[in-house]
């Protein structure tokens, strides 16, 4: 079983440091990670589309509609990250005139909305196994002169989060088909 330790430990493993058996350890590596853990995870998850955070919701309208400008406004799920570019009312697109304030989305499209986004993922074992190393890696990148006092450590683990993040982002991009991009008015209005 995977936890927010073992994903630490295997960072430091990287960076020929010790082990920790606790993130809320009183060492140096303890405290780095600690420090580290909550925002490498959720800045990678919104970094990029992972299949295995990806989730689907219909949203409802608030019943407070925005003060001026588009017509509604949706509450956010709590567990958002990122908003994915697939979503809309009858499986169609956002129109073009919607943006994000205050963790609503304001739009002028129809109740209810389907939203489709990035959820923030914090049990390990739900992670892609890729992901995990992805995470260890960045980990290590994080805290690698903290915990060893060492550029050139540093700089190692740099390239070894390079690496792993391009073949754990090309690996997912495999299991999901292609993406049209969305339909821009002024182009059609050109053909």
């Amino acid at each position: 079983m995977a936890d927010a330790v073992s994903i630490c430990n295997l960072a430091l493993q990287r960076l020929g440091a010790k082990s920790i058996t606790a993130l809320t350890e009183d060492t140096t590596a303890g405290r780095a990670c600690n420090r580290v853990y909550e925002q490498a995870r959720d800045s990678e998850l919104r970094a990029h589309p992972w299949s295995f955070a990806r989730t689907r919701v219909q949203i409802a309208a608030s019943s407070t509609d925005p003060i001026f400008g588009p017509a509604k406004q949706y509450q956010l799920p709590a567990d958002c990250l990122r908003i994915l570019p697939t979503n809309g009312t009858n499986g169609t697109a956002v129109q073009d005139d919607w943006q994000i304030e205050d963790r609503k989305i304001l739009t002028d499209a129809t109740s209810p909305i389907n939203l489709i986004y990035i959820k923030k993922v914090t049990d390990p074992n739900e992670f892609d196994a890729l992901f995990r190393e992805l995470l260890a890696a960045r980990i290590a990148m994080d805290v690698a002169e903290k915990v060893t006092q060492s550029n050139t450590k540093k700089k190692e683990a740099k390239e070894h989060y390079k690496a792993v993040q391009a073949e754990a982002r090309k690996v997912n991009a495999f299991e999901r088909p292609p993406v049209e991009p969305p339909t821009d008015a002024w182009i059609t209005a050109r053909l």
